[in-house]
């Protein structure tokens, strides 16, 4: 799973980056360092990472701003390393985008469980979408070169951000998408709106493809966190 990855490493503690560094390559990866949030924004930009190792404590930038700032252009795995074990610290690191956490210290090889569940769970999250998509025993159908979507053999009129999505999560079932996630997917990276403007897509959708809106059996609210789909 992860021979031939890129990781990118972001800690101001060499010796850490080191350890790392040397158990990723044993496992076939390409690995790239970063001291400081800046050159790791900068490494980011040039190497498009398979996933993020982020330590939170660094000399010039937070890893949380660092985290922001990646989630506005990628849905790269990242999995925060961090000193801070209070469960609040953990739940604003993960709100803020990161998949997973390790606290220091660690175990190499903990780390490196952990990164190839995160990128086997990623490699199947994403499936290709055939021309129809059928859920529910036909109760909803997708026709993806039409463009049409049927409910109980009905067109459904969708907008085209309902639209996109829809067709976001059916191409990742089961994953759980962040408010700022589906925004990035839909809206596009640039989008500087409200944020909440997703939640008003989501529920004019729901009124469309639910049968009964107030008790979703499409997409569900993932308390804390976002949105899933779990159709069928």
């Amino acid at each position: 799973m992860l021979n031939t990855k890129k990781i990118l490493i972001v800690d101001d503690e060499d010796k850490i980056v080191e350890v790392i560094k040397s158990y990723l390559e044993r496992e076939g990866c390409e690995v790239f360092e970063a001291l400081r949030g800046k050159d790791a924004l900068d490494l980011f930009e040039k190497v498009n990472p398979d996933l993020v190792v982020l330590d939170l404590m660094l000399p010039d930038i937070t890893g949380e701003d660092i985290c922001k700032c990646i989630r506005k252009r990628s849905r790269v795995p990242i999995i925060m390393l961090t000193a801070k074990i209070e469960e609040t610290d953990v739940i604003s690191g993960l709100h803020m985008g990161a998949d997973d956490y390790v606290t220091k210290p660690f175990s190499p090889r903990e780390l490196m469980a952990r990164i190839s569940a995160l990128l086997r769970r990623v490699s199947e999250e994403a499936i290709p979408l055939s021309n129809v998509v059928s859920l529910n025993n036909d109760d909803l159908m997708i026709n993806i070169l039409k463009q049409e979507v049927r409910k109980k053999g009905e067109i459904i009129d969708l907008t085209i951000t309902e639209y996109k999505v829809l067709l976001t999560f059916l191409t990742y079932p089961q994953k759980t998408f962040t408010r700022e996630e589906l925004i990035s997917a839909v809206l596009g990276e640039d989008y500087d709106g409200y944020d909440r403007v997703i939640d008003t897509h989501i529920k004019n959708l729901r009124q469309k493809i639910e049968t009964n809106p107030k008790e979703p059996q499409y997409i569900v609210t993932v308390h804390g966190t976002g949105y899933r789909f779990e159709g069928e």
